[in-house]
């Protein structure tokens, strides 16, 4: 809120350089073009401006409040629904009442509403469903569940709108001209169609053969991929056809074939390669599979692996480039740095990492604070919650001293210079229990790096490569403490000999 002086110093400002709100608000830098304009008029009527703002009445009636506040609670919870069946009020100030009203409501987001982006295979489909229905438009946008005018724009796309919406013949034309011009306009129409089934064939035939998405672009195809396509549809449409739609040659067809008709000697391989990669969240490379098949009794080299998993289009994840971000700011006076990043630790429970991830979906965000053993990066214990409080850090902190032998073990706890690890609580629950603080330099998150690692492994491998607008924020939850356990309980690691954190502890006679 600007005080009277600022505005009457904006207007007067304003009618020196002539009217003009853009050079008036780049020299002020203040306020906006409607507020400017608004204390203008504001002042031609008064010949000055009022010293204070009135409180102004609520726009909205408690009566009206009760009203808006039912109607989304007792019509699915729908926001969208209630704003376009009431006419108000706005977005925000709906939520503010939801939320005031139900404050469990706040956990559980569920994204923007509205129907979801429609890929253009669907929209080929959809329009070769219309061109040779048998009945009205209407019950083939009831099938797709689509809305009938949306079906005529996606025709008038693909097809343009000179094409018509239908096979069924016309009434025939008195005129020869008219009847040539209808029966070439049909043979379009049906090359069209044609097109577009044989498109939404291939696509298919990808997705079931390659498991490639159904908006992949075929040119994009390897040959040898292109050639198992040919293969799986020859019956149905012809050799030139197909060729010439995937834009392969004849000599490369017939080259890529002949090999394909020779039994593979790692057809098996393939398969429980294939296994092992979609049970282990699509994440281990050539060499932890190579170590996976060792364990299965498989032998075979690593560049053998790797061929197989190139030719499958097995890759596993990798870790995204992403902006370094420092933290700034100061509560307390910080511990030592007694890790300076010396993450080696010669026996359990010597040096603990801690620190905070956020996971932003649609529905929502997410917050993991785990501790990390150094020993072997096992996740000592973990907390998951929708917002980074006390209670966060808290409840994780007092799992991980329960697994502390009395006495005998003090471990070193670091952490960043965050304020969750400078609250009393964290402070009281960590002189009660004897341990070490340790925090890393001001903005300087290297010194944390081991944590850092098992977050960018853990967004790497599970977090980035899929797809959450369908997945609500305890799903998520549950997806995410499920990975925590398999990391803990069976994912590899090279720097362990190829065993798990808690397969290698088992094999030193050591407890979890």
């Amino acid at each position: 809120m600007y005080s009277y002086e600022e505005r009457l110093r904006a207007v007067r400002l304003y009618l020196t350089l002539g009217k003009r709100c853009k050079a008036t608000i780049y020299q002020l830098g203040y306020p906006t073009k409607n507020a400017l304009k608004a204390w203008y008029n504001e002042f031609e009527r008064h010949g000055d401006l009022q010293v204070g703002y009135a409180r102004s009445k609520p726009k909205y009636s408690e009566e009206q409040r009760n009203v808006a506040v039912e109607h989304w609670a007792n019509h699915g919870r729908c926001f969208a629904f209630t704003l376009k069946a009431l006419g108000y009020p706005c977005r925000q100030k709906l939520t503010a009442w939801v939320r005031e009203r139900y404050p469990e409501s706040r956990k559980y987001v569920v994204g923007k509403a509205g129907r979801p982006t429609v890929s253009l295979s669907s929209k080929r489909v959809a329009v070769y469903e219309l061109c040779t229905r048998t009945g009205s438009a209407q019950e083939v946008a009831d099938k797709l569940d689509v809305d009938r005018v949306t079906l005529y724009n996606w025709k008038n796309q693909l097809l343009g709108r000179e094409a018509p919406a239908s096979m069924k013949r016309e009434k025939p034309s008195p005129a020869a001209a008219d009847r040539q011009e209808l029966e070439r306009q049909v043979e379009t129409l049906r090359r069209d169609i044609r097109n577009l089934q044989l498109e939404h064939d291939l696509l298919k035939k990808a997705n079931d053969f390659l498991k490639k998405d159904l908006g992949v672009d075929l040119q994009l195809l390897s040959n040898r991929e292109k050639t198992m396509l040919v293969d799986a549809l020859k019956e149905e449409y012809g050799l030139a056809e197909l060729l010439n739609r995937l834009g392969l040659a004849r000599s490369s067809y017939f080259y890529h074939r002949s090999p394909m008709r020779v039994a593979d000697k790692y057809a098996e391989v393939r398969c429980t390669i294939t296994e092992i990669f979609e049970s282990n969240h699509r994440s281990y490379g050539y060499r932890r599979i190579q170590a996976s098949l060792a364990r299965q009794q498989v032998f075979v080299s690593e560049k053998v692996v790797q061929r197989l998993m190139k030719q499958e289009g097995l890759y596993a994840a990798r870790p995204k480039r992403r902006r370094y971000r420092s933290y700034i700011g100061e509560i307390t006076p910080a511990p030592e740095n007694i890790i300076n990043r010396d993450f080696h630790a010669a026996a359990p429970n010597e040096k603990w990492l801690t620190d905070i991830s956020e996971f932003q979906i649609p529905a929502g965000k997410v917050y993991l604070s785990p501790m990390i053993d150094c020993f072997d990066g096992m996740v000592v214990s973990w907390s998951i919650g929708t917002s980074p409080d006390a209670k966060l850090v808290n409840t994780m902190l007092d799992v991980a001293i329960e697994t502390v032998a009395e006495g005998s073990e003090k471990p070193i706890v670091h952490s960043d210079r965050g304020g969750h690890y400078r609250w009393p609580g964290w402070l009281s629950r960590v002189a009660k229990a004897s341990l070490i603080r340790s925090m890393s330099r001001k903005a300087c998150s290297p010194d944390n790096a081991a944590c850092e690692g098992f977050f960018g492994r853990l967004k790497t491998e599970m977090f980035y490569p899929r797809d959450w607008r369908s997945t609500t924020i305890a799903q998520f939850i549950e997806e995410l403490d499920a990975y925590i356990r398999w990391y803990n309980e069976k994912r590899i690691k090279l720097s362990l000999g190829y065993l798990s954190p808690i397969e290698y502890r088992e094999s030193l006679g050591l407890t979890t």
